[in-house]
Parts: structure tokens; sequence; C-alpha cells
């Protein structure tokens, strides 16, 4: 029967009050849409002191009761309503109340793994509380691998083991390790401790419990919810993924096109559209004179914005670039931070190459859609990218990705063909510096000699729908899927 959800979604990240990467926009636009599709959802997530809640917050009185394996704890519950849409922020400073995430500038918290078995305990506790048992809790990544492990043993003979889990896999290599005490601190039975359950290397693999013993799985791609099932994408998981595939399903992500539109955007110094590329144009100057390059529309100007981190491949374009700016008439601007030598040298090439080459270590919203917009071509080289959001961006702005062909690039991006001279970007196979150094002269050859081309591809891209409207109804699909009652 597939009358009205009650979904609980958990999730350490929700834009755009706590974001890293792509998890937080998801969790946002993905809730939003199955709300509007008539269910009822609840969020739940750390109340984390870089928070800044706006004025319709709504503060509880009366405390969360968290029952722990080893005592009981008292958290403060923020809450935000909305039609069919609550998101719940719970306070607890010995574990929340710092700036980050995950971390503190380069340094991991020491103690995540103790600080979202919390977030897991906390709420399943806060359903209690709300009286309110939700149909599926759906968790994501290795934050929210335990809860499962509680809905089917410590919780079995209560209302919430009545609720079937979906975990959603947004980024296999991070397993989340924890030492098996932290079974005691949840109050877990140690049976589960085995091969076959939540152990792996004599510790408690987070991300291995999720995948164990959740109702349903999903990942944020087709291509990738395949990729994850071979040793080389798998992490020491894929035998886990193999023998769960009956109940995988890769559902791509989508795009908030409220946030993410070139005719509305209003961060933008100028609007456009697919029927008046001016704007486009002026973004371009824009962007261009931001960075202190030549104004130029016959340069191609070539955007980057990520994290700076192996997974993202940019270590093999920071190796080819100085040869690129020294042999191509390019510009290029790199947003992100992350690994310290990455930083560092993308700095020195911009300091060498400072006409052509613009780098800013950090973020900017502002600045992030100026490139998206003003940008010709966005480069995402990744060793493997789950789903991506970026090259969905790109496209919608009209600005062509140069990816790797792996995961969700595969499953967004339609290839360059030089016989058909159709395609929405450009698309290579090796992440080896030669590949990636002729993706992108191939790129910019088109843009110099072949304008046509390239103004056909922006169309194609600009046309494409990457909205979550038909994602949000697969996932629907699954939630139905799931439950249980």
């Amino acid at each position: 029967m597939d009358g009205k959800l009650k979904i609980c979604m958990v999730s350490p990240e929700l834009s755009p009050f706590a974001k890293v990467g792509g998890l937080g926009d998801c969790v946002a636009s993905l809730s939003k849409f199955i709300a509007k599709l008539g269910h009822e959802v609840k969020i739940i997530l750390p109340k984390y002191s870089s928070i800044a809640l706006p004025t319709n917050v709504i503060e509880h009185l009366q405390p969360l009761i968290i029952n722990m394996g080893y005592d009981i704890e008292y958290g403060k519950i923020w809450e935000i309503k909305e039609k069919n849409l609550s998101t719940y922020f719970i306070e607890f400073d010995r574990y929340f109340k710092r700036d980050g995430i995950y971390s503190d500038l380069h340094r991991d918290y020491g103690d995540n793994y103790e600080r979202f078995a919390f977030l897991a305990r906390a709420a399943i506790d806060l359903c209690y509380h709300l009286e309110w048992i939700p149909h599926v809790i759906h968790g994501h990544d290795w934050t929210t691998g335990l809860i499962p492990v509680m809905l089917d043993t410590i919780e079995r003979q209560r209302s919430m083991g009545r609720c079937g889990f979906l975990f959603t896999i947004h980024n296999l290599q991070h397993h989340g390790y924890a030492p098996k005490s932290i079974l005691d601190f949840l109050g877990i039975p140690h049976h589960v401790f085995r091969a076959d359950g939540v152990e792996a290397f004599s510790q408690v693999n987070m991300m291995k419990a999720g995948l164990y013993f959740a109702s349903k799985l999903t990942t944020v791609s087709e291509t990738y919810s395949r990729e994850i099932q071979t040793p080389e994408f798998g992490f020491g998981l894929d035998p886990v993924l193999k023998f769960r595939a009956g109940d995988l399903i890769g559902i791509r992500n989508g795009i908030d096109e409220h946030l993410w539109s070139p005719e509305t955007d209003s961060l933008l110094p100028a609007k456009f559209s697919i029927k008046n590329m001016e704007g486009k144009a002026i973004c371009k100057k824009k962007l261009q004179k931001y960075c202190n390059f030549s104004i130029h529309k016959n340069i191609p100007l070539l955007g980057v914005i990520s994290r700076l981190y192996e997974q993202k491949g940019l270590d093999v374009f920071a190796n080819i670039l100085p040869n690129l700016l020294k042999n191509s008439p390019l510009q290029v601007v790199l947003l992100g931070n992350g690994d310290r030598d990455l930083e560092f040298r993308f700095t020195q090439i911009a300091k060498e190459y400072h006409k052509r080459c613009f780098v800013h270590i950090g973020f900017q919203e502002a600045l992030s859609h100026l490139i998206e917009a003003g940008s010709d071509f966005f480069l995402m080289p990744s060793r493997f990218e789950p789903c991506g959001l970026n090259q969905m961006y790109s496209m919608r702005y009209g600005t062509l990705p140069i990816a790797r062909a792996t995961g969700g690039l595969v499953d967004t991006i339609e290839n360059f063909s030089e016989k058909e001279k159709t395609g929405t970007g450009f698309l290579f196979q090796d992440l080896a510096d030669s590949a990636l150094y002729n993706s992108i002269h191939l790129a910019c050859s088109l843009y110099r000699d072949h304008p046509e081309i390239i103004g056909a591809m922006r169309r194609r891209a600009m046309e494409r729908d990457f909205s979550w409207s038909t994602s949000a109804k697969q996932y629907v699909a699954v939630y139905n899927w799931a439950k249980k009652y």
C-alpha cells in the first residue's frame, strides 16, 4: 500500500546549516521533495556550535532523555517546522560544541565514532520523545550505521523495532572504525561482533554494520552501485555488497534547481537562459575581473571547485597544470581546500602564473556560483565519484564538464562524439597525466576553432533535467519496499 509515509532522516550534514560535501545538499533537497509528495519527514542532526539557528526555531523546554548503554544523558532539542517537514537539532555540548563537523582545520576529531554513535542513539530516543514511530529511518553513511543494529537488537521488542531502515552509501571510502567498547557504549549485545556482522580487523566497522543490518541499501548513482561490488572500488566491503546485491539500488542524486538555476540565481551579476546567453558572457567577464585575468571572451576559462583530496584526482591536475598554462592560452580558477600539500602546490602555481591562474583556499558560496556560471569548462578528474553534484550544476549553467568516466559522472555526462558532434561534456578513462592533458586540450581546441560545436553542447547540457522529481519518487518506492508495517 502506497499511502502517506513517515520518514526519519538521520544525517551528520544538512545544507545550509552544516555541510562538508554533497551529502548535506542531498539530504536537504531529497527531504524537501519527499515532503512535497505529501509524506511526513523529520530530519535529525547535531547542533554544532557553528550552526546559526534561524529566528523561527522552536526550543523544546522538555529535555531529551538519551538511554546510553552505561547511563542516561540529557540533551536539548531545537526544531524548525515547515509543511510536512520538521528539522531537529540535538544539542549536546560534550560531542557537538565544536566548529567543525568531522575535524578542526586539518585534524580529525579523535572521538568521531563515539560522537556519531551517540547521535544514532539520540535519534531513536527523539522519536520516542515525540511519540512518533516512523515507517522508515533513512540513515546516511557510516555515521548512522549502528542505528539498524540497535533496531534489530535492543529495540527489537519495542516500538522502534518496527521501523524499516534504509542505508544510503554516499562514499564507501569512509568506514568509521570504533573499538569493541562502542557496543557497551550503546548497550548493544556482543553477539553482533562477528565477521558477518559489525566486526572488521578486530574493531567495529560502522559502515559494515549499516550494510549488514539495514533493511534496504541505496547509493547515489547506478554506476557506483555496480562499481562498489568490485575490489577496485569496494574498499574491502565488496563481498558484503555482493551478498546484499538484491537489496542494493542506485538512485542518482538530483540538484535543487531553486538554488542552482541561471535564470533565478541571485548570486550572479547577470542571469541567463538557453534562449538568451548574454548573461553568461557577463558572468565570465566578472569572474575574469575578480581573478585579475585579461578580459577576453576567446580565452577558455576552466573552473574547479573541490575538496583537495586524493579521491578527487587533483594531484594529477597539479602535475600537468604548469605545462597547460605554459603551452595553452587558458585561464584557470580553483576554489577549495583539504590536503596541505595540494594547497601548497596550487598556491605556488598560481603565484608563478598569476595572470592566468587564480587559487582561493577555502570556500565562498558566492564565488562558487560565479565559477559555475562564468567558466567555459569545469574539471572533475575523480579517482571515484559516487554521484557528484558539480557536474550537474555546471551543465545547468552551460559550463561543460571535463571528467573521468567513473560513478555518477558516467550516469550524468554524455561524452562528446567527434563523429556526431554531440555531447554534454568530455569524459576520459584513465587517470593519467596524458589522458587529462589531452582531454583539456581537446575541449580548448574546440572552444577556439569550433565555437558552434561548443554552443550546441551548451544548449544540450542546459536542457538536461537533473531535478529531484524523478529520484524522489524512486526513493518513495524504496521506502515502501523497506517498511515493515
